[in-house]
Parts: C-alpha cells; structure tokens; sequence
C-alpha cells in the first residue's frame, strides 16, 4: 500500500494499514513527517508550525492503545491552568479556570443563575460528545443510510441540534461574553458559529470538561510519537519525495509516479490536500469532483501566522490567549461574510516557553500568533506587516511592555504558503468549513468512485479538520480499504 502524506491522517492510516498484515510506504513531500504538524527551528528556538491545541485527549488514548501504548509512556502531559485566557473590549480578562467545578463558580460570579444554566449546558454537551464519540465519529459516511437512524433524527430534534451553534449558546446564556465564551471553540472547525450546527456544541464539552493540555517539547512529540509506532510495525517512510501522478489501470490505482521512478501498490490511500489529488494527480476521466464544484464549497479561513523568537520573558501571559478585544462580528464578516483583510483583527497567542522553557534558549521567549482570514485573499507582504503591528501593539499593551523590539527570529507565514507548502485550495488553513450542508455524508467521499483502490483521509473528508478528527480519518479510510481488499 501506498500513503500519500505525513500528516496526522496518513500516519494514522499508515498504523492501521500496517497492523492489519498490509505492507506500507509513506510518500511526502516534504523532509519531515507531520504535514502541517511540521517544526520550523532558527537560533535555538522551535516552532510548531500549526496545532498548538491539545483537546480531546480521549481520541489520542484510543489511538495509542489501538497498538498497545499509553500516552503515558510515549510523551509527558501537562493540563493547562488557566486552561486559556480571553481578553474582552475594554482591557477587561478572564483567565479560564481548569474543571466542570471552577468553571460553574466563574459563570455563576460573572451572572447570578449562570451556573445552573452552566449545568444544563454541560449536561447536554457531554451526551452530545460521549454519543458521537461511541458511535457517529467513527462512520465512514459511505452512504446516507449510515445516517437513516431514528436514534439519531429524535435526538437532533430533542436536543435541538438543527439550530445554530450561535443561537444554541445564547438559548442558554443571556450574557453576551459567556455566551460568546462557549460557542468560541466550533472556530476551530472552519465555520463561524452562526453557520455551524449545535451539534458541534461537543467541541465546547471537550474544551470545557476533557481541558487544554501540553505535550512536554511541543505538537510535534505526537507526531514522533506516531512515527515510532508506524516504523515498529514496518512502515516505510520515504520523506522529500513528490508524488507526481497516481497510476490507473483499467479503473484502478496500481501505484504512483515520482520524479525518481514508479512504485507500485495494491492500493493508494491519500491524505494530501483532497482537491489537489483530484485535480493535479488524477486525469480527468478518474476524478470524482470538477473544479465547479471545489469552488462552490465553503472553505475554512486561511490564517497569518507569525513565529516570533523574543529576547526576555513576556511578561503576564498564559499559554493561551484568545483576543476578542475588538468588534467580533465585523472581523468575522471580514472572513466570512465580504472577505477583506480586518481592520482590527481578533487574533490567538500561543505562548509556549511559559510552560516549556525548552522551545526557547535560556532567557527567551517563542511566540506564536494567528490571525483568521478569509481564504483567498490577496496575500502580500505590506498586508501582512499592517496586521503585525496591530496585534502587537495590543498584545504590548496588554503585556504592558515592549516586545517588537526585543524580537531575534520572525517569519510569517499565510494564504500563499499554505498553497505552496500543501496545495491548500484558496490558502485555507483548516480544510472544508463543517457547514451543516458540508457534514457526513456531505463532504468529500474518503473511497473514490471513480477509480478502485483509491482512498482518501485528511480534513477535507470526514469527520473534518483538527488532530484528533484526522487521526478518526486515517483509521476510518485503513479499516474501509482493508475491508474491501478482504
């Protein structure tokens, strides 16, 4: 078998493959496994390149043990607290305690009758949460009729799941920053919460009951981690080399061409950038989707990110920090609304060496910042420095020292990287936009139609974008070739 792609879903696809007796080689193009999960190092600092959040620590569990290893024993986990911190208009902060109880006292604080809303809410989120994660998070979306369960339509409908996440929250909480404060976590699935379902309301379960975690050294240590496993069960890695084409004989994927010659496979499973396996590795005659319809779908937003390597210490800062200081909708209009560059942008701040000096040389500090955009703007570098100094003065400010002049290393990185670096279509950042009309059954199929033997995993195909939905991805595609290959 041939993986096309290091990332979280061809890795995961890649184990499962090889622990179900297949023999497998992992193409990517790039020098070191982990797609967007990569590291990026420069003057005795290291950046992950991409995730910096570690929810949803069940889904990791389940995949080590899958292979008969505990997280334990494979990297170090510390749980955040404050699990993050968000910053309101007005200078105004909270810092998010750690745990169901802190948490129903800080919203009851914050508005009296809040907790028991709290409780309420929580309840429903986690029968939400512990339902998909025995059950929906783990159909491969084959076919609608996964979904014609009368269990599942009751519930959308008791629990109101049809709505949006957006109003879901406020049907809960009358003040607008809590209401804000739990609906936040969907941004992560490419969509903002007025176009997401409340279904996805499990991501606020995850954030809020399963908390913010940290692997000692960095994102990147899964990805070692995962990589350790795969080459244990024998898994080949060839790493730097570029898959060219996917070869199809008599309707079927037989193997694939690299500039160094052609490797032939029982079958290929793909986990690079959907759209562009179609549209640049396939014929015409073997690609299930037209570029009509790749630009008719709702993309996640791109982002700017910047890796900012800093003499001294960075002052009153979390791990985590979420400013929401400025005017919410109009920079989420600016994403998904008239896409433009934001004027005053909302943006994250991953401050790492708090937590793990070991990112930074002794005395430093590794920042990391991310800016949503909408996907396919105009990326320039005038643009993007505009955006720099205004979140910089605000993060100065709210530091209450200056940190643009203590700055050693400093790349940036957006829309016209992330087309280069993973064929990303339009520069999107997180996949498709989890749209109730781009859920299940509605993306991007993970076994073609067109061609036997060809699979695809990743975010762009279910169950959607982030680590932990792209590790369900690679073994949902592995389990339904292995199960067609038998």
């Amino acid at each position: 078998m041939i993986v096309i792609g290091a990332g979280f879903a061809g890795l995961s696809a890649a184990c499962h493959l090889a622990a179900g007796g297949a023999r497998v080689r992992v193409l990517d193009r790039h020098n070191q496994a982990g797609g967007r999960a990569r590291t990026w190092s420069q003057d005795g600092f290291r950046f992950d390149m991409g995730p910096s959040w570690y929810w949803m620590p069940d889904v990791f569990e389940r995949f080590f043990r899958s292979f008969g290893r505990e997280v334990t024993n494979l990297y170090s986990l510390q749980r955040l607290d404050p699990s993050y911190r968000v910053v309101w208009p007005g200078g105004d902060n909270w810092d998010i305690p750690a745990g169901i109880e802190p948490l129903r006292a800080m919203f009851e604080t914050r508005r009296a009758g809040a907790g028991l809303a709290f409780d309420e809410f929580i309840a429903q989120t986690r029968y939400i949460y512990e339902s998909a994660y025995a059950d929906y998070l783990f159909r491969p979306c084959l076919s609608f009729f996964e979904f014609v369960d009368v269990r599942l339509v009751r519930e959308m409908f008791r629990l109101k799941m049809l709505r949006s996440m957006h109003s879901y929250a406020r049907s809960f909480f009358a003040d607008e920053r809590l209401a804000r404060l739990v609906e936040w976590p969907v941004l992560f699935l490419g969509a903002s919460a007025r176009e997401t379902s409340a279904m996805y309301s499990l991501m606020s379960y995850a954030d809020m009951a399963l908390g913010t975690w940290y692997p000692a050294g960095g994102m990147h240590r899964i990805i070692e981690a995962i990589v350790s496993i795969a080459k244990e069960l024998g898994v080949i890695f060839q790493l730097g080399e570029r898959v060219n084409r996917i070869n199809v004989e008599q309707g079927r994927a037989v193997g694939v061409s690299t500039p160094g010659g052609t490797l032939a496979a029982d079958a290929v499973l793909a986990s690079a950038d959907y759209h562009h396996v179609e549209q640049r590795l396939l014929g015409p005659e073997h690609r299930q989707y037209s570029e009509r319809y790749w630009q008719s779908r709702a993309m996640s937003p791109s982002s700017l990110l910047y890796y900012l390597g800093i003499d001294g210490d960075v002052g009153d800062l979390p791990h985590h920090t979420l400013f929401f200081d400025e005017n919410f909708d109009a920079h989420m209009n600016a994403v998904y609304g008239q896409p433009a560059w934001p004027e005053a942008p909302l943006f994250y701040v991953c401050a790492p060496s708090v937590t793990d000096p070991s990112v930074a040389p002794e005395g430093c500090s590794n920042l990391f910042l991310l800016i949503p955009l909408a996907p396919g703007l105009a990326d320039d570098d005038q643009a993007r420095e505009r955006v720099y100094h205004n979140v910089m003065t605000r993060l100065e400010a709210h530091v209450g020292r200056p940190l643009r002049s203590n700055v050693r290393v400093k790349r940036s990185f957006a829309m016209r990287d992330f087309e280069t670096e993973y064929h990303a279509l339009r520069g999107n950042a997180y996949g498709m936009a989890n749209t109730l009309r781009q859920t299940g059954p509605l993306k991007p199929r993970l076994r073609s139609t067109k061609v036997g033997g060809l699979y695809f995993a990743g975010q762009l195909t279910v169950p959607g974008p982030g680590m932990p939905p792209s590790l369900i991805s690679g073994e949902l595609s592995a389990k339904v070739l292995l199960r067609d290959l038998a």
